[in-house]
């Protein structure tokens, strides 16, 4: 497994938060994590990227623990996380703002052809290469984010509600292109609440409810099951 994260527990103060979470994400996996506001979604995330500390449990990625280690270190290890909120650097232009997600990469020939990469994938951001990042409609945004992200080369990224604010057409376009960067072997852990369209995409999910999974398996398990179709499918 590329992530194992192992009864993990985070409290905020002497509120808990996480109750003994586990799971785990295979390379080039699709993984959802579904549930309402307030379930601790982004507060995992967070938690697996080093901006919360956990009370116990422990987490591994690519075979080593790096429970404790700061989230610069993780970036460099290939964990990246794109927050919700399509967070980019609004007075910045398209190229420089990705030009500043890939700040840990050294090598030039490395960056250019991630950048390739990138202007492939979302060709509205080519075009929009030398315009302000404001400039951006909400859904170029959350593209610019996601190019931000693959600029530090990650084996794992984090996605944080990419549906914020978007059209479900926009929706729809940005999972499909998530589903294109797993074909290419990057794995994603996705924190989600339109269970439906996630788990078009999806290879397993997680439903997390107040702080604690309560469900687990495969998108076609959960797709089917009788609770997720009656509480978020509306079914």
């Amino acid at each position: 497994m590329l992530l194992e994260v192992e009864k993990i527990n985070f409290s905020y103060g002497k509120t808990r938060v996480l109750w003994d979470i586990s799971l785990t994400v295979a390379p080039a996996e699709i993984v959802i994590i579904a549930g309402s506001n307030g379930a601790g979604k982004s507060t995992l995330l967070k938690t697996v990227v080093g901006l919360c500390k956990p009370v116990s449990g422990t987490i591994k990625f690519d075979g080593e623990r790096i429970h404790g280690m700061p989230p610069f270190d993780l970036v460099a290890r290939g964990l990246t996380l794109i927050p919700e909120g399509n967070r980019v650097f609004p007075h910045l232009s398209v190229s420089d703002n990705l030009e500043l997600g890939g700040y840990l990469v050294k090598s030039k020939e490395s960056k250019e052809e991630v950048l390739r990469e990138v202007y492939q994938l979302f060709p509205d951001l080519y075009k929009k290469r030398n315009e302000p990042a404001r400039t951006l409609s909400g859904g170029q945004r959350q593209m610019l984010a996601i190019g931000m992200g693959m600029m530090s080369r990650p084996k794992l990224l984090l996605i944080d509600e990419p549906s914020c604010g978007l059209s479900p057409l926009m929706l729809q376009y940005l999972l499909a292109m998530i589903k294109k960067l797993s074909e290419k072997g990057l794995s994603i852990l996705l924190v989600e609440q339109n269970i439906r369209s996630a788990l078009k995409i999806a290879d397993r999910g997680y439903v997390l409810e107040n702080g604690k999974i309560i469900l687990g398996g495969t998108g076609e398990f959960l797709k089917t099951n009788a609770y997720v179709r009656k509480a978020y499918l509306g079914m």
